[in-house]
């Protein structure tokens, strides 16, 4: 308590709003699909595989540039030397911009699995849609509440874990970025 008064409970967990069924009326969660089905969970294996090959690649150059750095440390300040870490400057900011070449084609990658996944769901997804007599199909996370029993989510994912386990796919190989970004001290 603070100054002798109680202090508040917390809110009760949120109730199910519950109510009838309404006939037609259909609710799916695309990211529980993706999350959950057998295609899903293997297609984020492999992602994390790539982003785990890709981040040590980095954390290894990384490693040498502070090795060097290390290195460099204390010298004192002659031509030599200054050139030194010019040159190991340049190679920092060539490595940060291969990093954020590889975060952008692990996005890409992501992405086309993602639709990848999204191509091979849309039939199963009209399969369960039909199959419920739906007339409107809303995406889950945009409800609040009310009955969730023509909730496709469950169907959708049996259904899809019946015709594929998992896919295939390599990182996705972007162009470079051109040389005008780069420093002058790096031509």
């Amino acid at each position: 308590t603070i100054g002798g008064a109680a202090a508040p409970s917390p809110a009760p967990a949120a109730q199910a709003l519950g109510g009838p069924v309404v006939p037609g009326v259909c609710l799916l969660s695309r990211e529980a699909v993706f999350a959950n089905a057998a295609v899903g969970k293997a297609a984020s294996a492999r992602l994390a595989d790539l982003t785990r090959t890709a981040q040590a690649d980095v954390d290894a150059q990384r490693q040498r540039l502070e090795g060097q750095a290390k290195a460099l440390e204390g010298q004192a300040d002659k031509p030599q030397i200054r050139e030194q870490r010019a040159s190991l400057a340049a190679r920092w900011q060539e490595l940060q911009l291969q990093a954020a070449h590889v975060g952008r084609e692990i996005d890409a990658t992501r992405t086309k699995a993602l639709e990848r996944i999204a191509t091979e769901a849309q039939p199963v997804i009209a399969e369960a849609y039909a199959a419920k007599k739906c007339g409107l199909l809303l995406d889950r996370s945009g409800t609040l509440g009310g009955n969730f029993a023509n909730d496709l989510t469950p169907d959708v994912v049996r259904l899809l874990d019946g015709r594929i386990q998992t896919i295939s796919f390599e990182r996705e190989r972007l162009a470079k970025p051109e040389p005008a970004a780069v420093a002058p001290a790096q031509r």
